[in-house]
């Protein structure tokens, strides 16, 4: 009942905002969800509404791990998307005889497997490089480089010490 004021180092008020901008953007989601399900006539256990977010607006000069974590996510999030929607429906649609225009979407399929596929994904060749004795972020940057140089979705940095970049789609 009252006004409480403390000082906060900058780091702490910064911690502090973020925490109170994903609360108030997760009330005013639920609100959102709330309201379109209630005006739609959403009954538990029934058909519903349901919104996914793939797309991140995040563009940072330099991304971390977490952030490739993130974007891989994505990217398998969106390659279920196109499997579901586009190749399910078509292959509904005509075995149904329903006229269907085809469409053409993007497959991401090279930047999953550029991320994940055994031996010499991205991530594959981190858990390897993990197990070798003497493994070091620079040594898996290198076997990095020479596995992918020449992938359309992978470059390399030639002015940034130890990076690459992944371009993806989701």
């Amino acid at each position: 009942e009252g006004v409480i004021r403390m000082a906060n180092t900058v780091r702490q008020a910064v911690e502090s905002r973020d925490a109170l901008a994903r609360h108030l953007y997760h009330a005013i989601f639920t609100h959102i969800v709330a309201r379109t399900n209630s005006s739609i006539g959403f009954v538990e256990n029934a058909l519903f509404c349901g919104v996914l977010d793939i797309f991140g607006f995040e563009f940072f000069e330099t991304n971390s791990f977490e952030q490739l974590c993130i974007n891989f996510t994505n990217e398998l999030l969106q390659q279920y998307f196109n499997s579901f929607i586009f190749e399910n429906e078509t292959k509904l649609y005509r075995s149904e005889g329903i006229q269907w225009q085809e469409l053409d979407f993007p497959n991401n399929g090279a930047i999953v497997d550029l991320l994940q596929a055994a031996p010499s994904g991205i991530f594959p060749m981190l858990d390897e490089e993990c197990h070798v004795v003497g493994g070091s972020s620079r040594s898996w940057h290198a076997k990095l480089l020479r596995a992918h140089e020449s992938h359309a979705h992978f470059r390399i940095v030639k002015h940034v010490l130890d990076s690459f970049i992944v371009c993806h789609f989701a």
